[in-house]
C-alpha cells in the first residue's frame, strides 16, 4: 500500500472508517473490509478458544484476513471491488481464481473457510444479510431496490455492487461486506466433491495461490469422519472412513458411505442438513467453520437458506449466496456446486487478501 499521501483513503475513510483500500502489485485499488483473528469462541462455535482454520494458512497463523467489499468485477484479467459496478459474470471456477492470483502474492478467490467464517459471524451477531434475491429487492422487502445492471425479461437482474441499503451489508452497517445474500452466486476455492465425497484445501491454504486447486492437485484431501483429520482421497470418491454426502429420507445426511439409490443432483434446506453417528464432533466443527453444517438446532434458525448438492459426478466446485431470483431459499449459508467449467450470467465471484506468513 502506497506510504504517501492519499485522497482516496482518505475519502474513504470519511464514508467507511472502518474499510481499506488495497493495492495490487500493478498498483491498482480494491477496497477491502479487514476481519480480524477470531477463535470459535467468538464465533459462537462452542467453547473452544482455537483459531478458527480461516486464519491459519500454511500451518501459520495470520492476524487478519481482507473481503472484498463487493462482488468483483474484471479489467485486464484482473478482479476488483468497487462500488457501483455491473458484476462479472460469465466467468468459470478457473478463471475466477486466475483473476484474483493474478493480482500478486496473497491474493485469491474467497475460500469456503473464509464464506464460512462470514457466514458464522452474521449469524452469531444476528445480522443475517438481506439482498438482490427478488428481482431488484429482497424477498422481505417491498420498498428498497438497488441500481439495476441487467434485466431478467421484464424484471431487474443484477444490481450494482454495493447500491442497496444497509440491511444489504454483512453487519448492517456502512463498514460491511456487501451483497453476500443474492445478485449473483460467488465461486469458494478450497473445496469440491469428488461423486459426493467432501474434498478440502487443508485450513485456508485456499489463500495462497502457491497451492494449486486444479483437478489433479495433490492438496485435495478427503476429511477422516471419525476425527476431522484430512487424509489422502483414493481418486474415486470412495476412500474408506471419509465424510461423503449422503441422501437420506429428503435431506443431506454426512457419512461414511452412500446409500443413496439415486445418486445425483438433490436439495434442501440448511436446517435439515444433518450427520450420522459416524461422524465425529470435531468433523462437525469442522463442517461448521466451513458453513457446510449448522451448529444452531433451533427451527427457522437459518431464514429458509438452501442446501444443494451432486454425489454422483466427478466433480463439483461450490458457489454460494444465490442470485436474483432466488427469494427466500438465499442467504448467507446457501450452497449449490456446478462443473468448474460452469459460466453463466448469475455466477460471479469475489476476492480476498492474506499477508501470507513467511517461513
Amino acid at each position: 500500500m502506497p506510504n504517501n499521501f492519499d485522497l482516496s483513503n482518505l475519502a474513504l475513510k470519511a464514508l467507511a472508517p472502518a474499510n481499506e483500500i488495497l493495492y495490487d502489485d500493478k498498483g491498482l485499488p480494491s477496497i477491502m473490509v479487514k476481519i480480524p483473528k477470531m477463535t470459535y469462541a467468538q464465533l459462537g462455535l462452542g467453547a473452544s478458544t482455537a483459531t478458527h482454520p480461516a486464519f491459519i494458512v500454511n500451518g501459520q497463523e495470520v492476524d487478519a484476513i481482507y473481503i472484498s467489499k463487493y462482488q468483483n468485477i474484471v479489467q485486464n484479467g484482473r478482479a476488483y471491488s468497487l462500488p457501483g459496478q455491473d458484476p462479472k459474470t460469465s466467468i468459470n471456477f478457473d478463471a475466477a481464481l486466475s483473476a484474483c492470483t493474478a493480482k500478486g502474492a496473497g491474493w485469491h478467490l474467497m475460500t469456503m473457510m473464509e464464506w464460512g467464517l462470514i457466514a458464522q459471524w452474521c449469524k452469531n451477531n444476528g445480522s443475517m444479510p438481506k439482498g438482490n434475491n427478488n428481482y431488484g429487492k429482497d424477498a422481505g422487502d417491498s420498498v428498497y431496490q438497488a441500481i439495476p445492471t441487467s434485466m431478467d425479461g421484464a424484471n431487474i437482474g443484477r444490481v450494482a455492487t454495493g447500491t442497496g441499503p444497509l440491511s444489504w451489508s454483512h453487519d448492517g452497517t456502512v463498514n460491511g461486506i456487501w451483497d453476500l445474500n443474492g445478485n449473483v452466486w460467488e465461486w469458494c476455492g478450497g473445496i469440491r466433491t469428488v461423486k459426493g465425497e467432501l474434498q478440502i484445501l487443508a485450513n485456508n491454504n485456499g489463500a495462497d495461490g502457491a497451492n494449486p486447486q486444479t483437478a489433479a492437485s495433490a492438496q485435495w484431501m478427503a476429511i477422516k469422519a471419525d476425527d476431522g483429520t484430512l487424509i489422502t482421497p483414493d481418486g474415486n470418491g470412495t476412500t474408506s472412513g471419509s465424510v461423503k454426502m449422503d441422501w437420506v429420507s429428503s435431506a443431506c445426511k454426512y457419512d461414511t458411505t452412500i446409500s443413496d439409490s439415486a445418486p445425483g443432483a438433490h436439495g434442501c434446506t440448511f436446517e435439515s442438513v444433518n450427520c450420522s453417528a459416524n461422524i465425529g464432533d470435531a468433523t462437525k466443527l469442522l463442517l461448521q467453520a466451513l458453513g457446510m453444517f449448522k451448529y444452531d438446532s433451533t427451527a427457522g434458525a437459518y431464514n429458509g437458506d438452501y442446501f444443494y448438492f451432486n454425489n454422483a459426478e466427478a466433480e463439483r466446485s461450490f458457489y454460494r449466496g444465490g442470485n436474483w431470483g432466488h427469494g427466500a431459499f438465499a442467504g448467507v449459508f446457501l450452497s449449490n456446486g456446478a462443473p468448474r467449467s460452469s459460466a453463466y450470467g448469475s455466477i460471479g465471484f469475489r476476492s480476498a487478501f492474506v499477508q501470507l506468513p513467511t517461513a
